[in-house]
């Protein structure tokens, strides 16, 4: 290495999103990169003879072959970029005395359970906040733990209906389903532990109920330094996402909503995250706001946003947020003010369950008044599959505007103009 280069691992599992991005945040700094992914194509492809094959299933066996690695080519970080690294990065990072999240924080937040004991250990309980009363920086949907032999209607009854039922191992809302009544709690069980089967999980899996919190939903972007966790942005969802299935589509900042409710929105996530043990790094929330503007944690990961949606982000001198994420891992100075112009993004829903033979209209949807950018992530003739099943998007709509309400309008106006063609026969 060049003296005064840093170096860095990326965790690049080959389903992610996020390699180009980071890949080119690294390339902006500098940086010399040493990817570790599970399979020698994605190694390849990315760089090389630069790169360790991992096992993404074995998190002690895998850092364990990153800090032998790094006996021989010195380590100034270790990033992992999607849910799957995270626990590897974190038990390396100790090892090789870099800062990092202790590896139980990191546990709790890729298990949905957990994450839940360890909020419900620090959370005001629902039950005790009271119409006009204070309400408590950190609150949570009630909830509990149903085993495959536990009654998921004697569950749902004790929190009180509707809920929502979920997998506690899942994210970006795969097997998240409202259940109303007895009859759609068994149904929805029985679907989310169908997918939990199929994606080759245990049989013992546990699945969550929920309490269904009514109310606007937003997503936050967050960093930690050393425990202090600062707001980079949030996002609203301006269509409703009231079930039976959690498919999110708009992403749009900076939020809508009146200040003190944004900094209740702060207060929480900090709480949260404390809670969990998260110390460092990045953090990408989901709450709900209640009819009283009290938010409600939903989800917290240490990690960023999903997909592509991180490029709506751009903060001083054009950072982006994979770049910030990368200057906070090696120790460099960072400066998180965002840009002001607003910005949001559409991940494109998917009608139905099929092939994919074509999405009509790209041209037209690109022509659109401040939409920046379009990418279809499905090539045609993919195997398509909308949620609760589904775990990809078909692409990504992007715009800029002087307001969020002209960069929602055309997002949809984007939208409008394209036409899916799936063959689901």
């Amino acid at each position: 290495m060049i003296p005064g280069v840093s170096r860095l691992l990326l965790l690049l599992p080959s389903g992610t999103y996020k390699a180009p991005d980071f890949l080119d945040a690294a390339r902006r700094l500098g940086a010399d990169v040493v990817v570790a992914s599970e399979t020698e194509q994605t190694l390849a492809d990315a760089m090389g003879d630069r790169a360790l094959v991992v096992d993404l299933a074995d998190p002690k066996g895998s850092a364990a072959k990153i800090t032998a690695l790094a006996a021989r080519l010195p380590l100034d970080a270790v990033v992992a970029v999607d849910d799957q690294g995270l626990l590897i990065a974190a038990l390396a990072a100790h090892e090789l005395g870099l800062p990092a999240n202790d590896a139980e924080a990191v546990r709790r937040t890729r298990n949905k359970a957990a994450m839940r004991a360890a909020l419900a250990a620090a959370a005001f309980p629902a039950a005790h906040v009271t119409e006009g009363g204070d309400r408590p920086a950190l609150l949570q949907p009630s909830y509990r733990v149903v085993g495959p032999g536990d009654d998921v209607v004697a569950a749902a009854e004790e929190i009180g209906w509707p809920v929502v039922v979920k997998p506690v191992s899942l994210s970006a809302s795969r097997g998240v389903i409202r259940a109303d009544e007895p009859a759609a709690a068994k149904e929805a069980a029985a679907r989310v532990r169908a997918i939990l089967d199929g994606d080759g999980h245990p049989g013992g899996e546990p699945i969550l109920v929920e309490q269904y919190v009514p109310g606007e939903e937003v997503a936050v972007e967050a960093l930690l330094r050393r425990g202090d966790l600062e707001v980079l942005a949030i996002f609203d969802k301006p269509d409703p996402l009231t079930g039976p299935f959690f498919e999110e589509t708009l992403y749009v900042t900076p939020s809508r909503l009146p200040a003190e409710t944004k900094e209740a929105i702060g207060r929480a996530v900090a709480a949260a995250a404390a809670a969990i043990g998260l110390r460092e790094g990045p953090v990408h929330a989901e709450l709900r706001i209640d009819p009283a503007g009290t938010p409600w944690i939903l989800e917290v990961a240490a990690r960023t946003i999903g997909g592509l949606c991180a490029r709506t982000l751009r903060f001083a001198a054009g950072v982006t947020l994979e770049e910030l994420v990368l200057r906070h891992a090696l120790g460099l100075p960072i400066d998180p003010r965002r840009e002001r112009p607003a910005a949001g993004v559409m991940m494109l829903p998917i009608p139905k369950a099929g092939r994919l033979v074509a999405v009509h209209g790209q041209d037209q949807a690109r022509a659109v008044d401040h939409i920046t950018a379009l990418e279809i992530s499905i090539p045609s003739g993919g195997i398509v599959r909308p949620l609760p099943e589904g775990d990809r998007y078909l692409g990504f709509l992007f715009a800029r505007a002087s307001g969020p309400a002209e960069v929602e309008e055309a997002l949809r106006a984007a939208h409008a103009a394209l036409e899916v063609v799936i063959d689901g026969s």
